[in-house]
């Protein structure tokens, strides 16, 4: 029996994909997830044994609390990786009803420094590769992709199909870019547009999409490594701290849940009310 955190909607037989689940704000995505009742398939890029092991010590963790999930692999740098990875998680939930797209980079590096080959990599990463992951996901979830005609189990224009979604994560730098992060902040950017286009076509489908854009996010290191961007942070954000993993799992499951039925082709910041700022 899974351990429900009954402060979180119910996502009870949701079956989510949440891709770079290896990570930290993947992996607590993925906790808030199976604390609300969902069942999950975890990705992971496998580039490392570090990655491979947090994916499976992740698993453990979630399986240990009574949750079904399950690890599957996938480098979306290759060709067809989306499609497989999309079909690994179908077969091993036995459909699909939400997908988060998590996986990312982001490496530092000032624009004069920045080769178009590193800049590449950011965009097909951090853009194409959830572009493809979500066009994979429609079918699965019942949406033709050439012709864009619904499946049967999607009910007509304005009726309530069971609840399906795609949730990207960007980040407040879609608007408020920082220093070497120029490749970054456009791809982020590019989310919320992708997720605004997204929602305009996939909605008389069935399908919501939209975009979840943290702020900093607390890590282990972080404030030793950067000091100086932890207390601007802090000291500007009008709630006073970073954000926690947690935070950012609890946004996607709300928007997973019917509490958010009627709410689709939406941005939301989860940056301690730093957008309401002047900077920082």
């Amino acid at each position: 029996m899974t351990r429900r955190d009954h402060s979180l909607p119910d996502l009870a037989g949701q079956r989510v994909l949440v891709t770079g689940a290896s990570g930290g704000i993947g992996g607590g995505i993925a906790r808030r997830f199976a604390a609300a009742g969902a069942r999950l398939a975890l990705h992971y890029r496998g580039a490392s044994t570090s990655s491979t092991d947090a994916a499976f010590a992740l698993v453990e963790e979630l399986r240990e609390l009574g949750a079904e999930a399950v690890a599957v692999r996938a480098d979306l740098a290759d060709a067809g990786s989306a499609e497989r990875l999309v079909d690994d998680a179908v077969r091993a939930l036995g459909g699909l009803d939400g997908v988060v797209n998590n996986a990312g980079i982001q490496p530092l590096q000032m624009l004069a420094e920045t080769s178009r080959e590193a800049w590449d990599e950011v965009l097909a990463t951090n853009l194409g590769a959830v572009f493809e992951v979500s066009r994979a996901a429609a079918a699965a979830m019942g949406v033709d992709a050439e012709s864009g005609h619904a499946g049967p189990d999607v009910g007509p224009r304005g009726s309530a199909p069971r609840n399906r979604w795609i949730t990207h994560i960007a980040s407040i730098e879609a608007s408020r870019p920082a220093p070497a992060h120029a490749h970054y902040a456009v791809a982020k950017a590019g989310l919320v547009m992708h997720a605004r286009a997204a929602a305009l076509e996939l909605g008389p489908l069935g399908i919501r999409v939209n975009t979840v854009s943290p702020g900093l996010v607390a890590r282990p290191g972080l404030a030793e490594a950067w000091p100086e961007g932890v207390a601007s942070w802090e000291s500007t954000a009008p709630l006073g701290r970073l954000a926690t993993t947690s935070d950012i799992g609890n946004a996607c499951v709300l928007l997973a849940s019917d509490a958010a039925a009627f709410i689709t082709g939406q941005d939301l910041a989860v940056d301690g009310g730093m957008l309401a700022t002047p900077g920082w």
